[in-house]
């Protein structure tokens, strides 16, 4: 099936990625073809970009048929930009989609028959919702996203960011062949900004920013502050964390105050319990679960986020954190955990670090998952190492987009 090939077909499944997929039959055999901004249930006519061994990508030329699902897109970028996946359906359809891709990655990949998905927990709100944003920046010094095909596409509007962000961003503009690649403009309390500028040079890019904000540039796992502070403060459910600018948190604040309150609602946690927090950031669940356990571990191999744990965490006496990868703390941690919470990145858990959890023989694992594919291989593993999933929640952290945050329950029978 040659590349600008132009064929017709009818869609049947959105899938993890936000392409919708469908099936063409020709000499060779039956083929899937995954089309970004297409629907279920549409026939179209799309072009061929991509061919992969078993699979092909094309583009969307001319709807035939379209879904009665489709609505209009709020932003001029959609379909170039690459930010978004969603907006051609409405919210409701959005979560259904998330529920089901979710069902499907952990039946599919991780071969779990009836996987116990619960309703997806909804943003509160569907646009300007991000506390956190990150820009790379195009051959003309303009902030843009990394297309949806290629290259970097300069925006004039989006519709993610939360409004202190969206006044300031459009200000930006910086001479090319700034030695920058990507800039992030973070929110935090009464408005506050800080922007980092992200870079391979050592030394900071020579720039000029006439707005009263917080200038970081990071290099690495080093930051030098050029104006303002090198951290802002984050207040989730009425508690303050500092977030330093090379530290991750969690972009939707609304929505983290749902996790959190479902963590709280969910483990079984007393004055006894020995808890371990593993990828444990700046702090964000340790700061509420430490109060309702008598012993708190956290692992964190960022040196930024641990720095910015021990403040969020200063108040408590009851616990300890280590500042090094997972894996290497622990199968030599002095401990025998009831529960262990694991948010890692978008890679999952670390295959020596899963090991030693299981060897660790705790009651319960929650599992803060950013990515279906690699929670549902991880939870294959959990379960073959003796472990029930009792349940799945997914969190739409991301609205717009086809990105799903969840929280899995795995219980030792």
């Amino acid at each position: 099936m040659p590349v600008d090939q132009i064929i017709e077909l009818t869609l049947t499944t959105l899938t993890y990625g936000g392409d919708a997929l469908g099936r063409i039959t020709s000499e060779s055999g039956s083929r899937a073809v995954f089309v970004p901004f297409a629907l279920p249930g549409e026939k179209i006519r799309a072009r061929i970009v991509e061919e992969k061994k078993g699979f092909v990508r094309a583009e969307l030329v001319e709807l035939l048929e379209p879904s009665p699902q489709r609505i209009a897109p709020r932003c001029i970028h959609f379909t170039s930009c690459g930010g978004c996946h969603y907006q051609h359906i409405t919210y409701a359809a959005q979560l259904s989609a998330k529920e089901a891709i979710l069902r499907d990655q952990l039946t599919r990949i991780g071969k779990i028959e009836s996987p116990p998905v619960k309703s997806i927990v909804a943003s509160p709100i569907e646009w300007n919702y991000c506390n956190h944003v990150l820009f790379h920046l195009s051959d003309e010094g303009k902030p843009g996203y990394v297309g949806a095909w290629s290259g970097i596409v300069p925006i004039s509007e989006c519709h993610l960011p939360e409004p202190a962000i969206n006044v300031l961003w459009p200000q930006l503009e910086f001479e090319p062949g700034t030695p920058v690649e990507r800039i992030a403009i973070r929110r935090g309390e009464d408005d506050d900004l800080l922007l980092a500028l992200e870079s391979e040079e050592a030394s900071p890019p020579e720039v000029e920013i006439e707005a009263d904000i917080s200038v970081v540039h990071l290099n690495g796992n080093d930051a030098v502050v050029m104006a303002g502070d090198g951290y802002l403060v984050v207040t989730v459910s009425g508690r303050r964390f500092k977030v330093s600018a090379g530290s991750f948190f969690q972009a939707n604040t609304l929505v983290a105050e749902k996790m959190v309150s479902h963590l709280l609602e969910r483990l079984p946690l007393s004055r006894s319990t020995t808890l371990i927090d593993v990828y444990c950031g700046v702090g964000l669940f340790s700061a509420f679960l430490a109060s309702r356990v008598g012993r708190l571990i956290g692992i964190e191999s960022s040196s930024s986020a641990c720095e910015d744990f021990a403040v969020n965490l200063d108040e408590f006496d009851h616990v300890e954190l280590y500042e090094a990868p997972a894996a290497d703390v622990l199968p030599y941690l002095d401990a025998q955990p009831e529960v262990v919470l694991a948010a890692p990145n978008r890679t999952g858990l670390d295959r020596h670090a899963l090991d030693a959890i299981v060897t660790l023989k705790p009651q319960t694992i929650a599992y803060v998952s950013c990515d279906p594919s690699t929670l549902a291989r991880d939870a294959a593993r959990l379960i073959s190492s003796g472990y029930k999933l009792a349940e799945v929640t997914p969190f739409d952290l991301f609205p717009q987009t086809y990105h799903i945050e969840s929280i899995s329950v795995f219980e030792k029978p």
